[in-house]
């Protein structure tokens, strides 16, 4: 359930509801805006009455959360959550891009995107040090030195880096060298990787699963909020279908449904979405005209010679055509997109 504690209610009257609720069985935590102070009650005690909860003093209202997820859910907070990360706010008026190859290389590979990108308005670099690859014999990734290299090549040109975790092991390895986490598709149901990113004070970033419904993708959500890390960005990414044409089917439904059932920001990745990079462009257009908070896009300064996922990989070129366009179409709805600078 969820108690609302009124306006201006003091602190003897919110310790008297938590001591309350947790006499009831229920874990309790806290959650205070500018004004009101916001209880979740975790617990399953159907027969319990909120009446008296209600009754107390100091208690605003008082509701169940009939959603399985718990603090993802927009009756837990209202407003939308704002995840600030170096330069960008993203759940905020801008649309957040974060850009870079599927995986880092080489330093010159990295060196360039990175420049690139920043010179287009990107303020994340995107790239995997760690790849998780449908075959055994492709490239895995430079692991822990190409992210440093990535972050070396962030730092020179003021950006964040955001790279994928695969394992529980890797997380006090790469959490120096990164400023988001990322879950990717085939981890978003690793409950033993959720929970040890629940205990970090970083941003994570949860990819929908390939399989996996709305509800599935929020309630892996609730595990890393639940041990205590609320920075949560979900990132719509493309569900397997049974259509051939495109690698995945991108579902941009999940914007609006995410944004009614939940206060976390939504961004979106056309790259992974479709597969196909002719198809990138007009997808991340639709993406940010579905009200996406941000989109993940993946560009490569040679992507005919790319290690992993080049024919997804954007030209230079066309990223800053990207990057013009969905411009033009969050000034439309009333957002903005970084400023371009390149030629």
């Amino acid at each position: 359930m969820v108690v609302v504690m009124q306006v201006g209610a003091t602190e003897a009257q919110i310790e008297a509801v938590i001591d309350q609720l947790n006499e009831n069985g229920f874990d309790v935590h806290r959650s205070s805006g500018t004004q009101q102070t916001v209880l979740g009650a975790i617990g399953v005690q159907p027969d319990f009455d909120i009446r008296h909860i209600r009754l107390l003093e100091g208690v605003g209202d008082v509701h169940r959360v009939t959603e399985p997820f718990k603090f993802a859910s927009r009756a837990w907070k209202k407003e939308n959550s704002i995840i600030s990360v170096g330069d960008a706010d993203i759940g905020g008026e801008e649309v957040t891009v974060m850009a870079g190859p599927c995986a880092v290389e080489s330093e010159d590979q990295i060196e360039r995107t990175a420049a690139h990108v920043a010179a287009c308005g990107v303020t994340i670099l995107r790239g995997g040090a760690f790849k998780p690859r449908s075959s055994p014999y492709s490239f895995q990734g430079l692991g822990l030195p190409g992210l440093e290299l990535m972050r070396e090549a962030a730092n020179r040109h003021g950006l964040s880096v955001i790279t994928e975790v695969m394992d529980v092991a890797h997380i006090d390895s790469i959490l120096p060298l990164t400023d988001i986490v990322q879950v990717g598709a085939r981890n978003m149901q690793n409950y033993t990787l959720l929970k040890g990113l629940g205990k970090i004070r970083k941003p994570v970033l949860l990819k929908r699963g390939l399989m996996a419904t709305i509800q599935e993708w929020l309630m892996s959500a609730e595990y890393i909020m639940a041990e205590g890390n609320q920075d949560i960005i979900l990132c719509e990414r493309g569900i397997r279908t049974f259509e051939t044409y495109t690698r995945n089917t991108l579902d941009l439904s999940a914007v609006p449904v995410v944004r009614d059932k939940s206060h976390l920001p939504i961004i979106v990745d056309p790259s992974h979405g479709t597969g196909i990079r002719d198809k990138v462009i007009p997808m991340a257009r639709a993406a940010v005209a579905a009200g996406a908070d941000g989109l993940l896009i993946e560009t490569h300064p040679d992507p005919e010679h790319a290690l992993s996922d080049g024919p997804q990989s954007l030209y230079f070129d066309q990223f800053e055509e990207l990057m013009r366009q969905i411009s033009l179409i969050a000034e439309a709805i009333g957002r903005s997109v970084g400023k371009l600078q390149a030629t």
